[in-house]
């Protein structure tokens, strides 16, 4: 967001008197960010696989005159705090007091999704299910009863489709509904553990609210985890709301009475938290087999038989590799057609200038210097760059739709169990292909400290998207330049393809090194959702990765290549004790070439001379 929409937006905010905060919560891969995207028309990256939002994003819509804060938590399965991620998104359901709170389910998994609006419908009345992927369900003949989903809840339940931005209306009046009325109410769905629990967590609630005069929801939401014990969720609840619930006598003798009563029933605190998430998951399904009703039950049978190819171990390496392969391959034959029209466009352009700069007489340095020299490199740059960007990021992005990414991470797990890592780092490296920096930032979904410093500290080991095309023409002009024909896109291909495995191999034995030794630890297990397969949304893809990728990458390296252009015509073109500095510079890398026995880097200094003179 730039400074003018910054303004923009306080501006408005000043003029309003309400500006209504909504938490857009739910599982990952459901579709929060399309909904958030399609909302504020902003432009989050959106992927069809776990882990892409990794922190709060913030954004504003306006709908019948009042403004509207929207706040795109990370993907979640529990606020039961096991990851960063949880802590985010529990953190800001529970403290950050949204107006409105979104849990975006998905209506082919809804069962499993419902696992979380239970979980959140213990915290607060202001709540709106949005049931995502009404299309996918429908392919997959499932029917959903959102009516009797929303009876049973008692909280307004929405059915989108949040690729079509129209479906998204009736969302817009529900959370102008719910913003605008603020009602407090009972009614909304409660669940209802042993009766033993419920005296239990009675016991210490009405301790909690005569202490500290807390609402009777949030209060009971504590009391649950005061009884369950969790320090850190404790802490957190200390530090939010500025209460002690540690180390208070009240409240240690409530919690001691209640685990006692407990005990002599045969519920020991050890089993409290597992008797809680069984009923939470308990109610899910029974509410799930109420409302859903599955044409063919038997649904997910192609994608399981899909998986059985792409996830085995004998094929699904094997694949992976042919898949990249064929990437890479497809990129560089591509390129080579527009990256000719680009030069022979550019080459005319080079020559008109030259004439209309004889026509002006400028003088020959200047005209040299911006045209053979600034000029000259620029167009260069965008001819040898944007044909392999623009065919290898939309490819790249398919692959990404359609589901196969996560595959790539589920394939390469076993590996990294063996370096004692996390098998999420393998999460981090597919995202570091797309860009290292938000590789980085993603590897706060890794639980361990030990393990997120080791996927920090080895995620720049992987080529990220903005080298790809500087690799393709290393590997074109330097490996394939001498072989002619088709052979030398298939050099080229492998060459590209061998660095990017030996940038996983050096991942992985980096990380084995850093495990055994300053790291020390054993690794984590984690559960990795693979998400179903979707047809791919081309015309999104085109644009998602024609602007987003390759226009911002080709900008940064326009903003590289001019004053580049310049230098190396100053390098080419001035004398020092009778020599071109191009000399001098190839004289020095001869000598340290030829001390190290490596004759290449001469004769390449000697090629980029010559390209120059």
């Amino acid at each position: 967001m730039n400074k003018k929409e910054k303004l923009s937006i306080k501006q408005k905010e000043t003029k309003r008197k309400n500006t209504y905060t909504i938490a857009l919560a739910g599982n990952p891969n459901v579709g929060k960010s399309t909904i958030f995207n399609n909302l504020t028309g902003m432009n989050q990256h959106t992927g069809n696989w776990t882990g892409k939002t990794v922190a709060n994003a913030t954004g504003y819509f306006e709908y019948r005159g009042e403004l509207y804060k929207i706040v795109d938590i990370p993907g979640t399965y529990s606020i039961m705090s096991h990851s960063e991620e949880e802590e985010i998104a529990r953190n800001y359901i529970c403290f950050g007091n949204p107006d409105s709170t979104i849990v975006v389910v998905d209506a082919t998994s809804l069962e499993r999704n419902l696992n979380l609006v239970l979980q959140i419908t213990e915290i607060t009345d202001n709540l709106i299910v949005c049931v995502n992927l009404l299309d996918e369900a429908k392919k997959k003949k499932i029917e959903i009863n959102l009516e009797l989903l929303s009876n049973i809840l008692k909280v307004p339940v929405v059915g989108v489709t949040a690729r079509k931005k129209k479906t998204l209306n009736n969302l817009l009046k529900v959370i102008r509904n719910v913003c605008e009325q603020r009602e407090q109410t009972n009614q909304i769905y409660q669940i209802q553990y042993h009766e033993k629990i419920e005296k239990a967590i009675k016991q210490v609630k009405e301790i909690i609210i005569e202490q500290y005069k807390i609402g009777e929801k949030l209060a009971r939401w504590i009391s649950i985890k005061v009884l369950d014990g969790e320090e850190r969720i404790l802490k957190e609840i200390e530090k939010q709301l500025h209460i002690q619930l540690m180390n208070n006598k009240e409240i240690d003798k409530a919690k001691k009475e209640a685990l006692e009563s407990l005990e002599k029933e045969g519920i020991y605190q050890e089993e409290f938290k597992e008797r809680i998430v069984s009923t939470i998951v308990k109610d899910a399904e029974e509410i799930g087999k109420k409302v859903c009703q599955f044409e063919n039950k038997d649904y997910a049978s192609r994608d399981r038989k899909i998986d059985k190819i792409l996830t085995s171990k004998k094929y699904g390496i094997p694949i992976m590799i042919v898949f990249l392969l064929l990437i890479f391959w497809i990129t560089i034959v591509g390129a080579n057609y527009p990256s000719q029209f680009l030069f022979s466009v550019f080459g005319n352009i080079q020559e008109k200038l030259i004439e209309f700069a004889t026509y002006i007489h400028c003088p020959e340095w200047l005209s040299n210097m911006l045209i053979l020299g600034v000029y000259q490199t620029l167009t260069w740059v965008i001819s040898v760059m944007l044909p392999p960007m623009a065919i290898f990021f939309p490819l790249f992005t398919i692959l990404e739709d359609l589901g196969y990414l996560p595959r790539i991470a589920f394939n390469m797990d076993g590996f990294f169990k063996k370096a004692c890592c996390s098998g999420k780092q393998m999460i981090t490296m597919c995202m570091g292909f797309g860009c290292n920096s938000c590789g980085v930032t993603g590897c706060r979904i890794i639980d361990s400290p030990r393990e997120r410093l080791i996927a920090i500290l080895t995620n720049n080991l992987v080529p990220c998207n903005g080298r790809f095309p500087f690799l393709i023409t290393i590997a074109t002009i330097f490996i394939a330049g001498t072989i002619g024909g088709i052979g030398a896109s298939i050099v080229s291909t492998i060459a590209v393809m061998g660095v990017i495995i030996l940038g996983i191999i050096m991942t992985l034995v980096i990380s084995k090194i850093l495990s055994k030794t300053i790291l020390k630890g054993m690794p984590s297990s984690f559960v990795l959702e693979l998400p179903p397969y979707r047809k791919p949304q081309f015309l999104k893809v085109l644009v998602r990765s024609i602007f987003d990728r390759t226009i911002f990458i080709l900008g940064r390296a326009i903003a590289v290549a001019l004053p580049a252009g310049l230098v190396i015509w100053l390098f080419a073109n001035i004398r020092y004790t009778r020599r071109k500095f191009i000399n001098h510079y190839c004289k020095f890398f001869k000598s340290i070439s030829e001390s190290y026995g490596i004759r290449w880097i001469y004769s390449n200094c000697f090629y980029i001379r010559n390209t120059c003179q």
